[in-house]
């Protein structure tokens, strides 16, 4: 609103610093310390409110704390805090006319409020199950069929494939490809590095294989959001975990959009240029500012949890990022740490569900998902579940909470290194 004020009143009358708003770096700027004060400040008091009322996670009741971590009355929903410190800066700096800004808008209040139902019905209801995982399904579709309607419906949705710097007349100018509405993709590794899905369906003939193309790209930013917003759920396991994890994978796609936003940069690095995705860097400026700001109270020993209400919310934050940018293949990379973690619940379901089979108990680690592994020895197994069997066993000392953390935000931060490594590496 103040973005579009200001905007307003400059055209009609000179103010002093009020050109400063046209500019993406400045706003971002902005957000980012406003969400990081926000979340700070109505963390406190959002806190004591949940305090007060003694509303918390009613699972983390000793007799059901594996870890003996005896985090019992901790507020949950914490997510609110992350969400709240979000929309106050982008509703002042945030240029709505930008179709993508608003689904970045749509997809964290969309995906927050499925997360908060689940969050409601597990803390009021005191059902453990939470919302029905259908309902976070169709939740889950709707939101990758509007992301990929609009993207497809949009006139504003356009790229230019190649920007080259050319000297004409002495001048410096840079001539870009025809604006196209395209389903072209970056893979990373490979020199040409812009793969279009429509060439998929090249058997359907020229027209149709088009249509199939955007079919087929709606279908993968819902198996996108779908798989990052669990990987976030499974990485929310631990004080600070998916807080830091998400914040350092926010800041890359943050810098990805800059480069793919700005003509300069597109040229330089070889990528697609897309017009108006610099306006995703102020949400997620925001977005990493809110999740500074939250780990003010959310690192070990933690004051509140961010429950689904956040981690859904910003797995399909990070996902539509990656989508709206045509980067969505550098997800597995970048968010390889949440790969590990869903592989691995994936892997030790199934390898214990077959042995349960055989009347036997066994899995391939002590505990999963894989951060949870560290902490758990296997004579701490066997109390819980004597006579299983596991394949990898863990040491015989349980290493700290806060280790484990910072030394899974020092792979995130490796892993995001070396996707923005690939814009080079071909």
């Amino acid at each position: 609103m103040l973005f579009h004020l200001l905007k307003y009143l400059n055209g009609l009358y000179y103010i002093p610093g009020g050109g400063l708003m046209q500019y993406i770096t400045f706003r971002a700027i902005v957000a980012a310390v406003l969400a990081l004060g926000i979340s700070i400040w109505f963390g406190k008091h959002f806190i004591a409110y949940m305090k007060r009322h003694h509303i918390s996670e009613t699972q983390r009741d000793a007799k059901e704390d594996p870890f003996n971590t005896k985090k019992v009355g901790v507020p949950t929903m914490g997510g609110i805090i992350i969400i709240v410190a979000i929309l106050i800066p982008c509703l002042l700096l945030g240029d709505f006319s930008n179709v993508y800004f608003d689904l970045m808008l749509f997809t964290m209040l969309l995906l927050g409020a499925l997360g908060f139902a689940d969050d409601y019905i597990k803390t009021f209801k005191k059902d453990k199950g939470g919302l029905k995982p259908r309902y976070k399904l169709i939740g889950q579709i709707a939101l990758g069929l509007i992301v990929g309607l609009t993207l497809r419906m949009s006139p504003q949705v356009t790229m230019n494939e190649t920007v080259e710097r050319q000297i004409v007349n002495n001048k410096e100018v840079w001539v870009k490809s025809p604006d196209v509405k395209s389903t072209r993709t970056t893979i990373p590794f490979v020199k040409n590095h812009n793969a279009n899905y429509a060439d998929l369906f090249s058997f359907l003939g020229n027209e149709n294989k088009y249509r199939a193309g955007w079919i087929f790209f709606c279908l993968l930013i819902t198996f996108v959001v779908a798989g990052t917003s669990n990987g976030a759920n499974l990485n929310d396991g631990m004080d600070g975990m998916a807080a830091g994890n998400s914040a350092i994978m926010g800041a890359t796609l943050l810098v990805i959009a800059y480069m793919s936003g700005t003509t300069t940069l597109a040229a330089h690095l070889n990528i697609m240029y897309i017009p108006g995705s610099g306006e995703i860097v102020v949400f997620l400026a925001a977005f990493v500012g809110a999740l500074i700001g939250f780990l003010w109270y959310n690192f070990y020993p933690a004051q509140v949890f961010m429950g689904d209400t956040g981690s859904l919310m910003i797995g399909g934050v990070i996902a539509v990022a990656a989508c709206m940018t045509h980067k969505e293949w550098l997800l597995p990379i970048l968010c390889g740490v949440w790969v590990m973690e869903a592989l691995s619940s994936f892997l030790q379901t199934r390898y214990f569900v077959s042995g349960k089979k055989k009347g036997v108990h066994r899995r391939i680690w002590t505990r999963a998902p894989i951060h949870d592994y560290y902490r758990t020895t296997f004579d701490d197994l066997q109390e819980h579940d004597p006579g299983s069997t596991v394949i990898f066993k863990s040491s015989n000392e349980p290493q700290l909470e806060t280790k484990i953390v910072i030394r899974f935000w020092l792979v995130t931060i490796m892993l995001a290194a070396f996707t923005l490594l690939t814009f080079k590496i071909r």
